[in-house]
């Protein structure tokens, strides 16, 4: 997909402010020394110290603790309100703070110094994004009216920090009107903004599944029930599922990611467990494949004689973003990436986001800052051990916060 693109060396970024452009080597410098720190989800002790540390020094008020390592910063902007509005509008940011259980191969001066531990996706990116964004908001608070909350929270990647956040009240007191968020994607060059109204990214649900055969000798079937055959034809079916009873105009996969039976070649195997991912963006889907599985899985095993013990969850819901507030970032990104082709529109993924927890509370936008650079050797996919991005992206995504947070409050009034 990069190679679809224009050279990111090409990249204006005369469109970038001097005041933003002269804070990237602080910018640098944060993401640098949180990458060399990364931690899992509900384990962001040291971000989280790092991250309140700063806010402090800049005079930023803010709340720490939320949900385990969670932090909320509010600023109030100076600039009068409209006197027609009852109250200040409030739009909050989203930055995600969790590193992945990944080694890092990458030879770099702030390579990982913690074993097993990988900041993979770009969220040490985004979280010097959001300081940067609530540092320059600090600074200008005569520019905007309304008050920026920014939420710096853990556990993205699992089990999800979104939803105890929310239940904590994050998007209460003052009550949050729009919220955005962004992305660093490796998937798109540097230059390169993905945004899009509706659906972003997939709905993400689990299940586990055993297989309870009888296992024997391999000479001997009929003496069996066979939990390899039963899992097999299990698998297959399970795909029939999108290609025979999902609305094709509707995106969804079902991936039997692992499937475990058996110890040895002439021996039956009495179970076989699998475990799996359902993804889908169309929001009315939601309860369908629960039950489809159940019946795929349950009429199989009864033709052939077996039981099973299956267990499915719900992890998070489709990232769906608001027309208005998705209208809003494109037209931004468009001030600040080169266009037509800095913009792109149909960018969806399977992948999945706890951002949508958010976007189900409140109207908002999630997407996606290209920050591929091939040239630099800087194109590893999200999850890859050698994942790195163009720290250029850096002052890219704290120019389009900035520039929300003045065109919301202005377009508000």
């Amino acid at each position: 997909m990069v190679s679809t693109f224009p050279n990111p060396a090409s990249v204006d970024l005369s469109r970038i402010r001097l005041s933003i452009r002269s804070l990237q080597p602080q910018l640098v410098e944060w993401r640098r020394r949180l990458h060399q720190q990364p931690e899992l989800g509900f384990q962001e002790k040291l971000t989280a110290e790092f991250v309140s540390q700063k806010l402090q020094e800049w005079g930023i008020e803010h709340q720490t603790g939320i949900a385990h390592t969670g932090i909320v910063a509010t600023i109030q902007g100076n600039k009068l309100p409209d006197s027609r509005l009852p109250t200040p509008q409030v739009l909050a940011i989203r930055a995600d703070m969790d590193a992945l259980p990944i080694q890092e191969l990458n030879e770099v001066p702030y390579k990982s110094q913690h074993d097993g531990v990988m900041h993979a996706c770009g969220h040490d990116g985004h979280t010097a994004i959001a300081l940067g964004t609530a540092y320059y908001l600090q600074q200008h608070r005569q520019d905007f009216s309304g008050v920026v909350k920014i939420i710096f929270q853990p556990a993205e990647e699992s089990p999800g920090g979104a939803k105890p956040m929310i239940e904590a009240g994050v998007l209460r007191n003052p009550d949050v009107d729009a919220i955005i968020g962004l992305h660093l994607w490796n998937n798109l060059p540097l230059g390169t903004v993905g945004v899009r109204a509706g659906a972003l990214m997939a709905a993400v649900e689990c299940f586990n599944c055993t297989i309870l055969g009888k296992g024997g000798h391999g000479a001997l079937p009929h003496q069996t029930v066979d939990s390899v055959v039963v899992a097999a034809q299990i698998v297959n079916a399970l795909q029939t599922i999108v290609a025979r009873n999902v609305n094709p105009i509707d995106s969804a996969v079902v991936t039997v990611g692992e499937l475990h039976a058996g110890t040895k070649r002439n021996v039956i195997a009495d179970t076989a467990r699998m475990s799996a991912t359902v993804r889908y963006f169309n929001p009315s889907l939601k309860g369908f494949f629960n039950q489809r599985v159940e019946q795929i899985i349950a009429g199989i095993c009864q033709s052939h004689g077996a039981n099973y013990d299956l267990e499915y969850w719900s992890l998070y819901p489709p990232v769906i973003n608001d027309i208005k507030i998705a209208e809003l970032v494109r037209s931004v990104a468009e001030e600040v990436v080169e266009t037509p082709l800095g913009i792109v529109p149909e960018c969806q993924t399977m992948a999945a986001e706890d951002m949508s927890f958010f976007l189900e509370e409140v109207p908002g936008c999630y997407f996606f800052l290209g920050s591929a650079n091939p040239a630099k050797d800087l194109a590893y996919p999200h999850h890859h051990p050698r994942f790195d991005f163009d720290e250029t992206a850096l002052a890219m995504g704290v120019e389009i916060f900035i520039r929300c947070v003045e065109k919301h409050f202005v377009s508000c009034h």
